[in-house]
């Protein structure tokens, strides 16, 4: 069963989505509201002066990349509320929304949230601390009740776009000239997978395996390239249109206004058409326009744009240049990857997200890459994320091996060294004067390391002190092949955990063993201390640092 969000828009009676606007409306007394279409239509519905008292957020989701702990969002009027409510209220809607659908389709049959195994997905490209977010937004909203739960499933979206075309028939993908069975029915092929999103671009590449499970041949990569690229250059091209402060002046009055522009403009910008664009110009932007001068003399000094009687119209040229950003990452991204030697098997390019379904994107790979690869794109290019992280929910070792995107290791101490140690790392026990090196970085797992997902790595550590009763085990990772240190630039600390040792009679020769699956979507490990023979699982707490 798939959702279908309605929507409506100036231009149309109405229609419907399969997926709904990163958007969620909060009153002036920071109390949930609306999300997705209905919060865009209740907020544009409002009065220039009653905007400015609520809270709505847009595109929110890409405040996560590269930035967690203590992260404050800011609303489109300024206003700033913490991320954790933002995202744990979203969520909310959601699994409120699921569970009416579900008692809907089933005869009103009761089912709790428990009751739920729940797929949330990520942009690949994330670190650990921002999928560990989304694992406390989830509990905050009632989706899971501790967060070691095993009834929530992180799923990284181009796995989940892959799990689900693999499997596609040739029917199922807008394809250019080819004439292939399913990607799963034919063992040993190679594919990239560009996940093509409002905020990130995504692109992994898989091989599928004789059992139909795909193993990653390249680790995740991609950046802030998406779609919302292509409306901040809009933006920039109404900005020097209605220049000396006419664009500015505008939408501090008429932010409701504005952002009715916007919604149209994004409709526009997946359009299937190669034409040019015509969209409706607001009344109280000529209306501010022409208290400086008649709004068709703005128009004269921007190419690629006309003024006919209340419609802007944007030839399709200047309409590919909002895109050239974002088609340019992804084209010298996709050349960097596929001049790789070990990647000359890749036939196909999967197309996938909201943003696929440009027209003007689709053209610029094709025209790129199509004498080499084909390139293909699911009919369904917005659904293709939620369709295979189901199928991910109900066997999430689909996936089989993953390719590390950085170098994890731990802190650890050694007997110092003066040859080799740097002095000012040098520390003495205070039970019995050893001396030894602290803050050495131990690689756990290196950067482009294949990891099976059924597999632990194991690892063995002793105590510094005779007596200690714990060990701190403090995780980081370097985009580096290797560090000595673990304060080194470039270094990120992760996250630590503590290991009880409550035996402290046999001194240093006590041993925790540490147990890491780093090939799943979460990083978890399972801590033994050997002399107590006592063993926990742990889930990283990456929200600490």
């Amino acid at each position: 069963m798939t959702t279908k969000w309605r929507h409506s828009s100036s231009s149309s009676s109405g229609g419907t989505t399969v997926k709904t606007p990163t958007c969620i409306l909060f009153n002036e007394k920071k109390e949930f509201k609306k999300f997705g279409y209905d919060a865009v239509m209740k907020y544009n519905t409002f009065p220039a002066s009653e905007a400015p008292k609520w809270y709505f957020f847009q595109n929110f989701k890409m405040k996560l990349y590269n930035q967690v702990s203590g992260t404050l969002l800011e609303a489109d009027n300024g206003r700033m509320l913490p991320a954790l409510t933002v995202f744990s209220e979203s969520l909310r809607y959601m699994k409120d929304h699921a569970l009416n659908s579900i008692g809907e389709a089933s005869f009103q049959t009761a089912c709790e949230p428990e009751d739920i195994t729940w797929v949330v997905t990520v942009p690949a490209i994330w670190d650990a601390s921002a999928r560990q977010f989304m694992r406390l937004a989830a509990k905050e909203a009632g989706l899971i009740t501790d967060m070691f739960s095993e009834k929530l499933i992180i799923a990284l979206e181009p796995e989940a776009a892959s799990v689900w075309c693999k499997q596609l028939p040739r029917s199922g993908f807008v394809a250019e000239g080819s004439h292939r069975e399913k990607f799963e029915e034919s063992p040993g092929t190679h594919y990239i997978v560009v996940d093509c999103g409002g905020g990130t671009i995504d692109i992994t590449v898989h091989e599928i395996q004789q059992d139909k499970t795909l193993k990653e041949l390249h680790k995740a990569s991609g950046g802030g390239w998406g779609g919302n690229t292509v409306d901040e250059n809009f933006k920039a091209f109404l900005r020097e249109i209605f220049h000396g402060g006419i664009w500015d002046e505008y939408i501090k009055k008429y932010p409701t206004e504005f952002h009715q522009m916007m919604y149209n403009f994004g409709l526009q910008k997946c359009s299937s058409s190669r034409d040019d664009v015509y969209l409706h110009c607001y009344t109280n932007l000529i209306k501010v326009a022409e208290q400086k001068q008649d709004i068709s003399l703005f128009f004269n000094h921007v190419e690629g744009t006309h003024w006919h009687d209340g419609i802007i119209m944007i030839t399709y040229e200047k309409m590919k240049s909002f895109f050239a950003y974002s088609t340019g990452k992804i084209i010298g991204a996709l050349k960097e990857i596929l001049r790789k030697p070990e990647m000359a098997t890749v036939q196909y390019i999967l197309l996938v997200g909201g943003f696929a379904s440009s027209i003007i994107l689709r053209d610029e790979i094709y025209h790129t890459f199509s004498e080499r690869y084909s390139i293909l794109c699911p009919m369904e290019a917005q659904a293709a994320i939620v369709k295979g992280a189901v199928l991910f929910g109900y066997n999430s070792q689909i996936v089989a091996s993953r390719i590390s995107a950085r170098t994890y290791g731990v802190a650890v101490c050694h007997a110092f060294d003066a040859a080799v140690h740097d002095e000012r790392k040098k520390r003495v026990s205070k039970t019995d004067n050893y001396v030894y090196c602290t803050d050495l970085f131990k690689r756990l797992v290196g950067i482009g390391d294949l990891i099976n997902i059924d597999e632990d790595v194991h690892y063995t550590f002793t105590p510094v002190e005779p007596d200690q009763t714990s060990m701190q085990l403090r995780f980081c990772c370097t985009e580096k092949e290797n560090a000595k240190y673990i304060d080194e630039k470039g270094m990120k600390m992760l996250g630590s955990c503590t290991v009880p040792m409550p035996n402290p009679e046999l001194g240093r020769n006590r041993q925790v063993r540490l147990d890491v699956k780093f090939g799943l979507t979460e990083f978890k490990a399972t801590a033994t201390d050997l002399t107590s023979n006592q063993s926990r699982t742990v889930m990283i707490d990456f929200l600490t640092m």
